[in-house]
Order: C-alpha cells, then sequence, then structure tokens
C-alpha cells in the first residue's frame, strides 16, 4: 500500500540520525482497565536523558471510526505549531499546518471500528530538559481495519520552555481497556 511505502522512506530516513537499541530505558508504563480511563499522566520525569519517547496502542471508547490524541505538557495549554501529513487509504493524502494547537499528536480508532482494533503511536520529544529553546517533537500514528483506517506522521514546536516533568495524553471520550502506553528515555 501506499502508505507502507511512505512509511518505510522515514523510517529510513529517519533511522540515520536515530539512536542504536541499547540508548532505550524504560521509565513507566501504563495500562488501561475496564471502564477505560480519560487521561494517562506520566509525572516526575527524571531529567536525566537527552529525548523521551512514548509508545502506545490505543482504542477510544467514543462512536466515531477515527480519534484523536492530545497531548499536554507540565500542565500548559497547547499553543504551539504543528504539521502532519494524513492519509486513510480512500482519496489524496493531506497535509495539515496550523498554529496555536500543537496538542493533537495522533489518531485512533474509535468504537464503530472493527472489535479489538487499537492504533499505534510513536512519539518522540526531542531535548525535553533543555529550558533555552522550545520542545520539539516529531510522531508516527496509524491503525487498520482491513483495508479502512488512517496513518498520520507529523512534528510540533511547543511553547513550552521549561524542563518535561510531566506529559499527559487525552482522547475523545475514554482509551479503551487495555489501551497501553510506555514512556522511555533516550540517552544522549
Amino acid at each position: 500500500m501506499w502508505w507502507a511505502r511512505l512509511l518505510n522512506n522515514v523510517v529510513g530516513f529517519l533511522g540515520t540520525a536515530s539512536p542504536i537499541v541499547g540508548d532505550y530505558e524504560s521509565i513507566a508504563t501504563a495500562i488501561v482497565g475496564s471502564g477505560g480511563q480519560s487521561t494517562i499522566t506520566f509525572n516526575t520525569i527524571p531529567s536525566t536523558y537527552k529525548h523521551l519517547q512514548i509508545r502506545a496502542l490505543t482504542r477510544g471508547t467514543y462512536a466515531a471510526s477515527g480519534l484523536s490524541i492530545l497531548l499536554n505538557l507540565n500542565g500548559t495549554g497547547t499553543s504551539g505549531y504543528r504539521h502532519h501529513l494524513y492519509g486513510n487509504g480512500s482519496g489524496t493524502p493531506s497535509a495539515y499546518a496550523d498554529g496555536g494547537a500543537y496538542g493533537t499528536i495522533g489518531g485512533e480508532p474509535g468504537s464503530t471500528v472493527t472489535s479489538n482494533v487499537f492504533g499505534g503511536l510513536v512519539l518522540d520529544i526531542l531535548d525535553y530538559t533543555n529550558t533555552n529553546k522550545t520542545k520539539v517533537m516529531r510522531y508516527f500514528a496509524g491503525w487498520d481495519a482491513n483495508g479502512s483506517g488512517e496513518i498520520l506522521l507529523g512534528s510540533a514546536n511547543t511553547a513550552v520552555t521549561s524542563a518535561l516533568t510531566s506529559i499527559s495524553l487525552t482522547t475523545d471520550g475514554n482509551f479503551a481497556q487495555y489501551s497501553h502506553f510506555a514512556l522511555y528515555g533516550i540517552k544522549g
């Protein structure tokens, strides 16, 4: 499929500057229990790494096909800029850029999508302790429901300059049971 070729090209490009496997250390994980959960928060993030990465497998409880995953850093608002490429397998892929709202960093299947389909998200937050510049992120997200679904490749620049100590993720409705989140520190 077109999106698989795009993702392979992007991963190949980014792979030239990516850390090696031993550079990743698990900081925290969260698994959503029965009944769902509206917010996942990672608090007390250590300042001993160069970058952070969040990996997630998610599904939303809201009755829609595609839902947004929203990000909040240090409990602040969502001012900044984001850019992303989006495709859903039908029609022309789209590009999007806006100012004032970096908060949407991925997509996930909603409750009307085939049962047990979860979306994947990989989010890198670069130089998260550097107080001399704003926080920059890049992300890959997507899901497939046997021919339907979506893929998202994006980046964001935030207005946050303080070192990150807290990251929260929310969605439309709740994250469904068995959604899984993992926060990693990447050595510099």
